[in-house]
C-alpha cells in the first residue's frame, strides 16, 4: 500500500530549513532561517516549543538529549532537549558553520565551514578537537560512519572526500560534484549518508542520480535512479534497518528505493514543487519527515506498509524473471500482498492491535502525546517486518535482533499510562556554578573576567596555556602575562590582587592562588591547596579579603595577605559571589525549583569592623523560566543581578532590601538571538555598560568587542504619558541616590553637590507633577505629592494653589506645612547636641578670620533667603506681622484665616509673601541662635515622603503638634524675633556690591530669576581684584555694626510703622482675589 502524504504546514520564515527526530521518534525538531528551532509533538502541533538559537541555523542535529545547531554567527551552539537551555559553544569558525551530525553513539560532532574546514568535536569536552583541511572551496555536508573511523565531506570544489579520523589524512577523494564558489551557488547541499549498523555504503547524491561507494574498497558499487527524478538531487537518507533509501530533489521529488533490489518503491511529489531541502527517517522507520526551502514541514506517513511489498517484488522478480516492467510488477504484487496481509491467518491478534493504531493514529491530531507513543511503537513493529528478513514465515526469529533495538522505546509507554497520576511541576535541574563576567570553560580563548577594574584573559590551546591580565586604569598596575601551568578555570580582579583558581583531580588537590600586586614586600603571591575531595565552585575578591565557595558547601575567608580566617557553611550548593569594599554577596540553591523556575537563596555580610549579616538567605527573584546570569555590585557598592531573560534588577535598601527592576536589555535587542553580555552597573551616572553579542549570549575574545551603555528605566505603567514619565523619573532618581545614605553610614566620603543635586531634581519633579495633577482638577493627588516634599518646596505648592484659585487645596497645603514643621523641629530636637557644645562650635566660627569663611557662611544664607523670599523682610513693618503670627501660634488660628489681614499689610508694602512662610520660618527656628541655619551643617532635613534619615527606614509620627503653653510660646516668639532682626541687619561685601549693581545684570540679562541674579553676581564680583573686594567687606562691616546703627535703625523702623500705619487707614479693602494675589509665588 503507498504511503500517505501529509499537507505542508507552515513551519519558518521562507528560507533553508533541517529537519530531525529525536532519539525515541516522539519530537519533530526543525530549523530555519528564522533563527529558531522548534519542537513539534506531531505534524498538527499548533504550539510548537520554540528555541531561539541564533540569527539564522543553517543545520540541527540531536543525540542523547543535546541539541546541536550550526548557527550564522560562525558558531556550532549546543543545548539541552528538550528544555532549550543554552549549554555553550562547541566551536567557532571564522565564517558560517553549513552542516553538524552526530556519530552513532552522539559523544561526537561533525562540522563543514565556509572556510574549507571541517572539525570533529568531542561533545562532552570541546576542548578536544580535530581539524581536517584540504578543501579547495566550502564544505556542504559531513557524515560520520558508524565505526567512527571515517568521515565523508562533501564540498563546491566539486569533490566528495573520505578521512582518516585518527591520522585526520585523506583515505578517497571522487571528483564528481559540479563545482560552485558558495554555499547559495551549489546546485545541491549533497548530503551523505552511511549505511546504518555496517556502514559498509556511502551514499552520494550527483546530479539526477544517488551513487554508492563501499567502504572497503573505496569503489562506485551502485547507482540508484529513476525515471521521475529531473532535477538534481538534493539531500539522502536511510531508513534505520539499512535496507532502504530515500531522497529529495531539487524540483520537489520524493523517492523511496529498495538499496539490495535497486527498485524505487515509492514516488511522492511536493504538492507545490518547492526544493526539499531537510529528511530525517523516523527511528522506528514508520514515517519520513521533510523539510522545503519555504519553511514548510511536511511528513510521509506508512511508509512500513511498502516494505513488505518491496521484499514480496524482490521474490517475484527473482522467480519471474521474464518480466521486464518493475513498475507493473510492483503494483500488481503490492495489491495482491495488501490482500493477503489482510486475510493473513498468522496474524490474528495483530490485526485489532492495528485498527487501535488506525485509532490512534485518527486521534492524535486532537490529543497529540500519549497516542502518538503507540503509534510508534507498532511503526517499529512493521519496519522490523520490513527490515530484518524478506521471507513472512521468519519474521519472528529473523527479528529477533531489531527486537532488542525496538525494546528501548517499550519504556517509553510507561509514562503515558502513568500519566493521569502525576500531573504536577517537574522539577529543574539546577543551575551550575558560574563567574560573573566570564565565558564557558570549554572554550580555548575565554574571559576569566571582566569587571570594573579590569579583564582576565584564558589561552588554551596547542600553542599556549596562559593568562593576561589587562587594567581599565593603567595607574592601578601595568598589564601581566601569567603562565597557566595549574590549569586555572576561575578568577576574580581586584585593585589590590588577581584571584585564580582550579579544580582537583585525582593525584592534585584543588588550588588557590593569589597575585597580591599590591603588597609593598617582595613576596606577592601565595598558594592554598584545598583538603581532597573538596574543590572551588567560586571565589571573589574584596578590600583586604577574599573569599572561596567550595564543594563542600563552606565559604572559607582569607586575608589578602594569604592568612586564614573565618569560615562558615553554606544551606546549599554555591551559585555564584560576588565581593565590594566591605560587602559579600553569596547565590546559592536553597532548594529544588519546578516548571523551570530556579530556587535562589542570597546571603550579604558586611565583614568591616562590626561584622553582620545584612541578608539572612531571602529568595531571590527571577523572571519565570530563567536562570541567574549576571550577579554583582554596581561601582557605588549597591548589589545588582541579570537573569536569563535580560532582567535587571537592584537591591531597594530603604524598602527593606527588596529587589526593584531597573532594565531590561531584551527591549534593546534587535533580534530574538541577540543578547547583552553585562560587565558593569554605575548608578552615578546611570548607565548599563555591556556588550551587545550577534546570536549568542556570551562574546569572542578577539576582535576585543566594544562596550555599550544601556539608560535604565523602571516599568512603570503609562510610561507614553507625561505623568508616567515623570513618576519614573521621580523613583528612579529616589532608587539610584540611595546608595549616598549607605555609603555615609560607612564611613566613605560621598558627593555632597552630586547629592544636594540629586534632592533638587526630585523636588523639581514632585512640583511638576503637583502642577499638572492641579491642571487635572486631582486636588486629593495634589495633597498625596505634596506629603512627599520637602517643607520649603511645600510652600511653593501652596503659592502655586493659590495663584490658582484652588482655596480648600492652599487650605490643607497650610495645614500639612505646619505639621511638616512640627515634625521636623522635633526630629531636630531629637538629634539636637547639647547646648555647650554648640556655643563652642559658634564661638570658633566666629573667630575664623578668612574671607572665604565669610563669604561662604553670608553667600549660603543669602541663597536660602532668596529660594525662600525672605529677603523682603527689611522692606516690612515687623510689628504688625509678627503679632498675626503670634496669634496663629497661641490661640491656634488657621493660618488660611489670617491671610487677609497678612495680604492688606504686604499689598501696601508691594512685596507678595504668606503667612504661612513666616510662621514655618519661625517654629523651625532654633531658640539659641539663628545662625545655626547659616552654617554647612552635614544635618540636612529629608523629604517626609522619602526617607527620616539616609539609610533608615521611614519613621511614622502624630502629625498633631506637642502643646506648649502660651507663656513658652511668647517667650519663644520673642527670641526669635530679636536674633531674625539682628540676621537680617547682616550683610557682606558681596550682597552689598550686589545691590549696587543688580540693575545692570538685569538690563543684561533681563529674564534671570533671582538665584540666576546671585550666580552671575558671584562671577562678576570674583573678578574685581582684590583690594576691591577688600573694600567691599570693609564697607560691609561698617555697615554692619549694630552698636553704631541701634539707634538709627530704631528711628528708622519706628518712622516706617507710623507711615505705614497712616498710608494703611488710607487704603481701601481690596477684593478677594486681589488679595490671594499678593501670595501667588510669581516664578516664570
Amino acid at each position: 500500500m503507498p504511503c500517505e502524504r501529509k499537507p505542508m504546514r507552515y513551519g519558518h520564515s521562507e528560507g533553508h530549513t533541517d529537519v530531525c527526530f529525536d532519539d525515541e521518534g516522539k519530537c519533530i525538531v526543525t530549523c530555519g532561517s528564522d533563527g529558531d528551532v522548534r519542537i513539534w509533538e506531531s505534524l498538527d502541533d499548533d504550539d510548537p516549543k520554540s528555541i531561539n538559537v541564533g540569527e539564522k541555523v543553517y543545520s540541527v542535529a540531536l543525540k542523547n538529549g543535546k541539541l546541536v545547531t550550526a548557527v550564522s554567527n560562525n558558531t556550532v551552539q549546543i543545548h539541552t532537549f528538550p528544555e532549550g537551555d543554552p549549554d555553550g559553544i562547541l566551536t567557532r569558525f571564522t565564517t558560517n558553520a553549513n552542516h553538524v551530525t552526530f556519530n552513532n553513539s552522539g559523544s561526537r560532532v561533525a562540522a563543514g565551514s565556509s572556510d574549507f574546514i571541517v572539525k570533529i568535536v568531542e561533545v562532552v569536552d570541546s576542548s578536544q578537537q580535530k581539524t581536517l583541511r584540504g578543501h579547495d572551496a566550502p564544505v556542504l555536508s559531513v557524515a560520520l560512519d558508524t565505526s567512527d573511523e571515517f568521515l565523508a565531506s562533501s564540498s563546491c570544489d566539486g569533490s566528495v572526500t573520505v578521512w582518516s579520523i585518527e591520522s585526520q589524512t585523506q583515505v578517497a577523494q571522487w571528483k564528481i560534484l559540479q563545482k560552485s564558489s558558495d554555499v547559495s551557488n551549489a546546485k545541491s547541499l549533497c548530503r551523505l549518508a552511511w549505511q546504518p549498523h555496517s556502514g559498509k555504503l556511502l551514499a552520494v547524491p550527483v546530479d539526477l542520480t544517488v551513487q554508492l561507494y563501499d567502504r572497503n574498497t573505496w569503489t562506485h558499487v551502485s547507482t540508484l535512479c529513476d525515471d521521475l527524478i529531473t532535477q538534481v538531487v538534493n539531500v539522502v537518507v536511510w531508513s534505520p534497518c539499512g535496507k532502504f533509501l530515500a531522497a529529495g530533489t531539487v524540483g520537489g521529488n520524493l523517492l523511496i528505493w529498495d538499496v539490495e533490489a535497486k527498485l524505487c518503491i515509492e514516488r511522492q511529489k511536493h504538492e507545490k514543487g518547492f526544493t526539499v531541502c531537510g529528511m530525517a527517517w523516523h527511528p522506528s522507520g514508520g514515517r519520513i519527515a521533510y523539510t522545503d526551502t519555504e519553511g514548510c514541514l511536511g511528513l510521509l506517513e506508512g511508509v512500513s506498509s511498502s516494505s513488505p511489498s518491496s521484499s514480496s517484488t524482490v521474490q517475484s522478480t527473482k522467480v519471474t524473471k521474464e518480466k521486464n516492467d518493475y513498475d507493473d510488477l510492483f503494483d500488481e504484487d503490492d495489491d495482491r500482498m495488501l490482500d493477503e496481509g489482510m486475510s493473513d491467518s498468522r496474524s490474528p491478534v495483530k490485526k485489532p492491535v492495528m485498527e487501535e493504531d488506525d485509532d490512534d493514529d485518527d486521534l492524535m491530531p486532537a490529543t497529540g502525546r500519549p497516542r502518538n507513543r503507540g503509534s510508534f511503537l507498532d511503526d517499529d513493529d512493521n519496519s522490523q517486518d520490513v527490515c530484518v528478513s524478506q521471507d513472512p514465515g521468519s519474521v519472528k526469529l529473523d527479528g529477533v535482533p531489531e527486537e532488542d533495538g525496538s525494546s528501548a522505546i517499550l519504556p517509553a509507554v510507561g509514562p503515558a499510562v502513568s500519566r493521569p497520576i502525576y500531573e504536577g511541576p517537574m522539577p529543574t535541574q539546577p543551575q551550575r556554578a558560574f563567574q560573573a563576567g566570564s565565558t564557558p570553560v570549554h572554550l580555548m580563548h575565554r574571559f576569566m573576567v571582566w569587571n570594573s577594574v579590569g579583564i582576565v584573559r584564558g589561552y588554551n590551546d596547542d600553542q599556549d596555556n596562559a593568562i593576561d591580565v589587562e587594567f581599565h586604569d593603567t595607574a592601578i598596575h601595568h598589564a601581566m602575562h601569567l603562565t597557566n601551568t595549574l590549569g586555572h578555570t576561575m578568577a576574580d580582579l581586584s585593585q589590590e590582587a588577581v584571584l585564580l583558581a582550579c579544580e582537583g583531580t585525582d593525584e592534585l588537590a584543588s588550588k588557590i592562588q593569589c597575585l597580591h600586586f599590591s603588597c609593598w614586600d617582595t613576596h606577592k603571591d601565595w598558594i592554598v591547596d584545598l583538603p581532597k575531595g573538596e574543590d572551588v565552585c567560586a571565589l571573589c575578591l574584596g578590600q583586604g579579603w577574599a573569599a572561596v565557595a567550595t564543594s563542600a558547601l563552606m565559604v572559607r575567608l582569607f586575608s589578602i595577605g594569604g592568612v586564614q580566617k573565618e569560615i562558615f557553611s553554606l544551606p546549599g550548593a554555591v551559585v555564584c559571589m560576588a565581593g565590594h569594599g566591605e560587602q559579600l554577596l553569596i547565590m546559592y540553591h536553597r532548594g529544588t525549583g519546578f516548571d523551570g523556575d530556579q530556587a535562589l537563596g542570597i546571603q550579604l555580610l558586611q565583614l568591616g569592623s562590626k561584622r553582620r549579616q545584612v541578608i539572612h538567605g531571602e529568595p531571590l527573584p527571577l523572571s519565570r523560566k530563567s536562570y541567574l546570569a549576571w550577579m554583582g555590585f554596581s561601582a557605588e557598592g549597591t548589589p545588582c543581578c541579570i537573569d536569563s531573560e535580560g532582567v535587571v534588577r537592584m537591591l531597594n535598601r530603604t524598602l527593606r532590601n527588596t529587589w526593584t527592576p531597573v532594565c531590561n536589555t531584551r527591549d534593546s535587542c534587535k533580534s530574538k538571538s541577540d543578547h547583552y553580555w553585562v560587565v558593569g552597573v554605575h548608578e552615578n551616572p546611570q548607565q548599563l555598560r555591556c556588550i551587545p553579542c550577534k546570536g549568542s549570549r556570551f562574546p569572542p575574545t578577539l576582535p576585543r568587542p566594544a562596550v555599550a551603555v544601556l539608560p535604565f528605566n523602571l516599568p512603570y505603567c503609562q510610561t507614553t504619558t507625561e505623568k508616567g514619565q515623570m513618576e519614573e523619573q521621580y523613583w528612579r532618581s529616589m532608587l539610584f541616590h540611595n546608595h549616598y545614605g549607605f555609603l555615609s553610614s560607612s564611613g566613605y566620603e560621598i558627593d555632597s553637590e552630586g547629592q544636594s543635586q540629586a534632592e533638587k531634581e526630585q523636588q523639581e519633579l514632585l512640583m511638576k507633577m503637583f502642577a499638572l495633577s492641579c491642571k487635572l482638577e486631582r486636588e486629593f493627588r495634589c495633597v498625596e505629592l505634596a506629603e512627599m516634599m520637602t517643607h520649603s518646596v511645600v510652600t511653593l505648592a501652596i503659592r502655586y494653589a493659590s495663584r490658582s484659585r484652588r482655596m480648600a487645596l492652599a487650605q490643607r497645603l497650610s495645614e500639612l506645612a505646619l505639621e511638616k514643621a512640627n515634625q521636623f523641629q522635633e526630629e531636630e530636637l531629637e538629634e539636637e547636641e547639647p547646648e555647650e557644645d554648640y556655643l563652642q562650635e559658634e564661638q570658633m566660627d566666629a573667630e575664623e578670620s578668612t574671607e572665604t569663611r565669610k563669604q561662604s557662611k553670608y553667600a549660603s544664607f543669602s541663597s536660602i533667603l532668596v529660594s525662600e523670599n525672605y529677603s523682603m523682610f527689611k522692606y516690612i513693618k515687623p510689628h504688625a506681622l509678627c503679632i498675626s503670627v503670634i496669634y496663629c501660634l497661641i490661640f491656634k488660628i488657621k493660618v488660611f484665616s489670617l491671610l487677609t489681614l497678612l495680604s492688606v499689610h504686604m499689598f501696601s508694602a508691594q512685596v507678595s509673601i504668606s503667612a504661612v512662610d513666616i510662621a514655618i520660618r519661625l517654629r523651625n527656628s532654633r531658640t539659641t541662635n539663628v545662625l545655626d541655619s547659616m552654617t554647612m551643617s552635614s544635618r540636612k532635613p529629608t523629604p517626609l515622603g522619602g526617607t527620616s534619615k539616609q539609610g533608615k527606614a521611614p519613621v511614622l509620627k502624630p502629625l498633631a503638634p506637642k502643646p506648649k503653653s502660651k507663656v513658652q510660646c511668647v517667650a519663644q516668639i520673642q527670641i526669635i524675633l530679636k536674633t531674625e532682626m539682628v540676621c537680617l541687619q547682616l550683610k557682606t561685601g558681596f550682597q552689598l556690591w550686589l545691590e549696587d549693581n543688580r540693575k545692570s545684570i538685569l538690563a543684561d540679562n533681563p529674564d534671570f530669576e533671582e538665584m540666576d541674579v546671585i550666580k552671575q553676581g558671584m562671577g562678576r564680583f570674583r573678578t574685581l581684584s582684590a583690594e576691591e573686594r577688600l573694600n567691599w567687606t570693609e564697607r560691609a562691616k561698617g555697615d554692619s555694626d549694630p552698636k553704631k546703627r541701634k539707634r538709627e535703625d530704631e528711628g528708622q523702623v519706628n518712622d516706617q510703622m507710623e507711615s505705614d500705619e497712616g498710608s494703611a487707614k488710607k487704603k481701601k479693602p481690596l477684593d478677594t482675589s486681589a488679595k490671594l494675589s499678593a501670595f501667588a509665588f510669581n516664578k516664570e
